[in-house]
This record gives structure tokens, C-alpha cells and sequence, in this order.
């Protein structure tokens, strides 16, 4: 199954859609979700043009994933359980205690979590939320969380172990790349419709409002653990390494019922998403699926998940989990095959065949990962970025070897002509990678631009994956207009993160150059933690320690602060000294300070 092609299944086969309808309730109250300022964090009606059939624009593979994904409201699961679906990329699961209701998986905005909630107590009488639970460390299964609870609540809040450092991790450390490379992969700002994004085969597309973290209260640390809310048994199966590194599925035994998290989904999922992540573990991910079939299967009438649409029944329960099952270990023992025959990742992604029966299954197509990028991730899990060529160890960086390759074509206009020539052919890869170096050697000239803006609008019509759709349609809007400015949503999450976090985002921001000749060294003193430590500034790193007591035993700062988190925050916001217990040269905080970068959230991707 590459990129582009529709496989075997059959489009006569309806039970998806059966599947996606069944158990709804209630539709959304509103066209729209605004934020307070007044901005649309999820518009309703985007996904109206897919009502229609689909067009020569787009993969009809595709289209009739998006088709399902576009469905939005209250669903009922079974007795007891219900999911707000369509109101976000994610799902939202409600279940029904004693006295209120566990939210599982907030969403990704502040503003649809409250009127999920809003539709479910429309619907099923105003519960109040009486715990929540997050099945893993993304940003689309906790950015809601201020929209049901109140922060500083004291309901218990459950998450999987080192659910908080693995948020933290993916979503601040390289949070500024991802959030650039994912406006690419989710298409952001571009108009969905026949001619622009269709959604992201995961779901439609991301809410744009306010985002929020809740630390939880307790961590679930291995399989089989056992946790009643409000009368509502869960039971644990722990799968750190697979969607995410902090991730779990979990059985709720007396509604027969079993939520995969997104371990198993209606589509062939990522194993190094195109955003960027950590490496995801085939083997293990399909080692947790077997292992989630032998734990719950005889103990579940139907499965969900935090995406797409449940799956009722023991056999075809059983048959989804098995498919899904094999799709990974196929992918995963192929590319380590092919490995070790010395192919490397893009001719392993050529080579490797699907079995007929993956390929038949619906729920195997690359909507949102494919064959393609998940067999390189696989290679780069084992063997990384070099393919063990020697000509690979010091290539020319992509603007050297651009213009070399312009020279070798006697200038960028033989360049591109010679472009031209592979895409009229239908070779439009290759048409992409001459094109690339041609705008990398000649970066204002607008012929190079238009033709391959051209190339990946034609590449985009044939895709099956909707985040590739959305790359080349997003590269193709950045060469004609430049780097589009993303209105996206808003909130921080600095407030959740610990002291040593907040030091590490501090520390990936020093210019190392402009800090080698600069010394410091602060100690903080956090009153409201009970929490000491020494930061340093030597060598261009910025390093930090916990200090045993209130003082340090060698003495040797430089300055002294001593702080609320609180404060702390708004000296790293620029919001001055207020109320701050200074010992020491305060100025020896401005030299930390002068060495860290600015942060640029709109670097270039297909322009140099």
C-alpha cells in the first residue's frame, strides 16, 4: 500500500459507516465553538463539502475515510458509556459513575471539551465530572482538560507512568519544530474542500483553542492495576514505547467494554509521525495488541478508541485486534528482512509487499502513516540516519548541493526544463526532487517555485495519506505566498511543568556560541516547593543541580533568588523582580538571559 494507491478493499462494503452511526444521540448545538476573544476554535460546517461525491481531486480512498471522520455528536458506546466524536481530531469518552461522570482523553482545546460536555449533560442530565483520565502523553488527549475540570480540583486524575515528562518531552522541548512541521502535516490554515485538505485521517482536523494541562494525581505503573472511580472499575494494560512513549489501554469489565487508546485505530498509524516524534516500537506495538486480545478479549462486547468509530461484536472485535495485530509485526519483521539483505529505507519502502488480505482490510490503509514513511522510521529505529554508504558520512548541506546540481544541469532553467520533462511523463517524485534543488539554488525565482508548487498539487490528488495530501498542499501554498501565518491555538502549559523542566527548556535555547565566554552561577530557592537547585552557565551549557540544603555547601553563587514557581514564571515571562528575595548581582540573571535564543515558529521548509 504506498501513498497513493486504494489497495483491494472493497468500496461496496458499508459497514464502517454502520459502525460510525450507531449508538447517536444528538448532534452539536452550534454551528461553531468560538474562544472568548471570539475566535473559531471548530467550525461544523468545514466539513460540509463531503457530503458530496468525490471529486477528480482527490483519492476516493481517502475521500470516504474523511467521510467517516466528518461525523460529529453524541454517540452512545454501550450502557453507560458515550463518546463526543467530531469535535476535535480526537474522541472523547464519558462514562457513567454512581454520582457523575469520568472523562477519558479531554480533546485538544479548552473550548470543544466544554461543549462536548455541554451536548453529553444535554442529553444525559448534568453529572458532574468525577474523575478523568488521560490514555497518553499527546496534546489531543489532555489540552481540554481546563474544560472540564477546574484547575486546582480535587478530583483524581489518572494517567499512564511518565505520562507528565513524555508531554513535556514531545510538546515543549522540540515543541517549536513540531509545531511548524505540523502546520505542514495537518495542512493548517489552508481551506478544506476538493481542492485543499480533506482532513487528516485520524479525524478531520485539530480545534484551534485554548490549550491546557492538568497534571495528574496518580500514575498507573503496571498491567492488571486496578482503579474504581465513582463505582467505575478500570483495568490497566500498560504499552509504553507504541502510539506513544507514556501510553495504556484499559477494560472496563462491567461494561464488557475496551478502550485501545490509539494502539488500534481504523488506519495504518505512524511510526515516526511526519511533525517529528520519538521512533514508535513495531514490534512491541504489535507484541501489546496480542497481549490486549489474550487480557480483555473474551471480556468485551465492543472496542474503542480515542479516533474513529467503535467495533461491536467477540468476532469481529477479535478479527479488528488481529489485523491490526499483524499489520505492525508484518511491517516491523519485513523491514528487518530487507534489512539485513542490506537494502536500506527507501528501498525497503519499494520493495516490501502488503499480504492481500492487510491490503483488503480497511482499517490497514495509510490515512494518516503509510507503508512508505513507517518502513524508513523502522529502519531508523534500528540502524538511524546512515545508510552505511561512506559517501553518506559528510554530504553537502541541501543549498551547497542544490547549486551543485544546477551547475551539473548547465543552470537552474535546464534544471527545471529537465523537471518538466519527468512530470509530463508521469514521473512526478523525481520531478519533485529536481525541483527541490532548483528553488534551493535560486530562491527567488518564481519558475522553479511555480513548477514544483505545480508537482505537488498533482501529487496531493493521488494520495491516500492525508497528512501527505496536506504536506504537498501546504509546500505548494508556501512557494507561492511564502510561510503562512497560522492563527493557532492558544495557552501555556509552563505552569504544569517542574523546575528541572523549565531549567531544560531554558538550557535548549542558549546560543552556545554567543555564551562561550560568559560565566554564572544562581542558586533558586522555591518556597512554595521546598525546592533548591544551582544553575550554572559555563562553556556555553546551561547545566543545574539540586542543591541539599537552603545553602550550598561551597557557597559560590553568584546570586541568590529566592522565589515562588509563580514568580519564578513571570521572570522568564520579562515581568521584573516584584516580590522577589534578591541576594547578590541581580544583573548575572539578564547575562542567563541575553544568550537564549528567540524562538522562530515560521522557519522556511521548502524554501531555503
Amino acid at each position: 500500500m504506498t501513498a497513493t494507491a486504494q489497495g483491494s478493499a472493497d468500496f461496496g462494503d458499508r459497514a464502517d459507516f454502520a459502525d460510525a452511526d450507531k449508538g447517536f444521540l444528538a448532534g452539536p448545538e452550534a454551528r461553531r465553538i468560538e474562544t472568548a476573544d471570539g475566535r473559531v476554535a471548530w467550525d461544523f460546517d468545514a466539513t460540509r463539502f463531503l457530503d458530496a461525491d468525490c471529486p477528480d481531486t482527490v483519492n476516493a480512498s481517502l475521500w470516504r475515510q474523511s467521510q467517516l471522520c466528518a461525523r460529529a455528536g453524541l454517540y452512545e458506546v454501550t450502557a453507560g458509556v458515550y463518546q463526543i466524536r467530531g469535535f476535535d481530531l480526537s474522541n472523547m469518552t464519558l462514562v457513567e459513575g454512581g454520582t457523575g461522570v469520568v472523562v477519558v482523553d479531554p480533546l485538544v482545546s479548552v473550548e470543544t471539551a466544554a461543549s462536548g460536555l455541554a451536548l453529553y449533560r444535554a442529553v444525559r442530565g448534568d453529572r458532574p465530572v468525577v474523575g478523568l483520565v488521560y490514555t497518553h502523553s499527546h496534546l489531543d488527549h489532555f489540552g481540554g482538560a481546563s474544560g472540564v475540570l477546574e484547575p486546582g480540583s480535587s478530583v483524581p486524575i489518572l494517567a499512564p507512568a511518565d505520562f507528565m515528562a513524555e508531554a513535556v518531552a514531545e510538546n515543549v522541548y522540540a515543541g517549536t519544530a513540531m509545531l511548524r512541521r505540523g502546520m505542514y502535516y495537518s495542512a493548517a490554515g489552508l481551506a478544506h474542500g476538493p481542492a485543499g485538505p480533506v482532513g487528516m485521517g485520524l479525524g478531520f482536523s485539530a480545534s484551534t483553542g485554548t490549550v491546557s494541562l492538568l497534571p495528574p494525581t496518580k500514575s498507573i505503573t503496571e498491567t492488571g492495576q486496578q482503579e474504581t472511580i465513582d463505582g467505575v472499575r478500570f483495568v490497566f494494560q500498560m504499552t509504553p514505547g507504541t502510539e506513544a512513549p507514556s501510553e495504556m489501554n484499559f477494560l472496563l469489565p462491567d461494561h464488557r467494554a475496551l478502550c485501545m487508546a490509539e494502539n488500534a485505530t481504523h488506519n495504518l498509524h505512524n511510526i515516526l509521525t511526519l511533525r517529528g516524534a520519538l521512533v514508535r516500537d513495531a514490534r512491541v506495538w504489535s507484541h501489546y495488541l496480542n497481549e490486549a486480545l489474550e487480557l480483555f478479549g473474551l471480556q468485551s462486547d465492543v472496542v474503542f478508541a480515542s479516533h474513529h468509530w467503535p467495533t461491536w461484536g467477540a468476532d469481529r472485535i477479535r478479527d479488528f485486534l488481529e489485523v491490526q495485530r499483524d499489520l505492525y509485526a508484518y511491517l516491523h519483521d519485513q523491514t528487518l528482512r530487507l534489512m539485513n539483505q542490506g537494502h536500506v529505507g527507501s528501498e525497503i519502502a519499494e520493495l516490501i509487499q502488503m499480504p492481500p488480505a492487510l491490503e483488503a482490510a480497511w482499517s490497514t490503509h495509510g490515512y494518516y502513516g503509510s507503508v512508505s514513511h513507517n518502513v524508513k522510521a523502522i529502519y531508523q529505529r534500528y540502524l538511524g540516519w546512515y545508510s552505511g554508504h561512506p559517501s553518506d558520512l559528510w554530504e553537502q548541506p541541501p543549498v551547497e548541493t542544490a547549486k551543485r546540481y544546477a551547475d551539473c544541469f548547465g543552470g537552474v532553467p535546464n534544471l527545471v526544463m529537465k523537471a518538466r520533462e519527468y512530470a509530463e511523463g508521469g514521473d512526478l517524485r523525481f520531478a519533485a526532487q529536481l525541483l527541490k534543488h532548483a528553488v534551493f539554488a535560486d530562491p527567488e525565482g518564481w519558475d522553479a517555485k511555480n513548477a514544483l508548487a505545480e508537482v505537488f498539487e498533482r501529487l496531493a490528488q493521488g494520495a491516500e495519506c492525508a497528512t501527505w495530501r496536506n504536506c504537498y498542499l501546504m509546500g505548494a501554498e508556501e512557494l507561492r505566498k511564502g510561510v503562512v501565518d497560522v492563527a493557532l491555538g492558544s495557552g501555556d502549559m509552563s505552569s504544569a511543568l517542574s523546575v528541572p523542566q523549565l531549567f531544560d527548556t531554558m538550557a535548549i535555547r542558549v546560543d552556545g556560541p554567543k555564551a562561550w565566554d560568559s560565566t554564572a552561577v544562581v542558586d533558586w530557592h522555591f518556597t512554595d516547593l521546598d525546592e533548591h537547585y544551582r544553575l550554572r552557565l559555563r562553556n556555553g551549557a546551561l547545566t543545574y543541580s539540586p542543591l541539599r540544603g537552603k545553602v550550598a555547601a561551597d557557597g559560590g553563587a553568584d546570586v541568590t533568588f529566592t522565589v515562588t514557581k509563580a514568580q519564578f514564571l513571570a521572570l522568564l515571562a520579562g515581568e521584573g523582580l516584584d516580590g522577589v528575595e534578591v541576594a547578590g548581582d541581580a544583573g548575572v540573571l539578564g547575562r542567563i538571559v541575553g544568550v537564549l535564543d528567540d524562538v522562530d515558529q515560521n522557519f522556511a521548509i521548502v524554501t531555503p
